[in-house]
């Protein structure tokens, strides 16, 4: 199950990166924050799943 958040983590980070460089290219400015909004939203989910790791062990 973590595996899983992890992985969707990343995939929210990366994706949210993809669309903040194609809005910043392309002066789309609602689009880029859209893509800064979606990697904050990875970001906190990764950060959710490493406290859960630290207090596993």
């Amino acid at each position: 199950m973590a595996r899983d958040q992890k992985a969707k983590a990343k995939k929210e980070q990366l994706k949210g990166k993809a669309k903040e460089v194609t809005g910043r290219a392309m002066h789309d400015l609602p689009l880029e924050a859209e893509g800064r909004a979606e990697q904050a939203k990875g970001d906190a989910r990764q950060a959710k799943e490493k406290t859960k790791d630290a207090f596993k062990h």
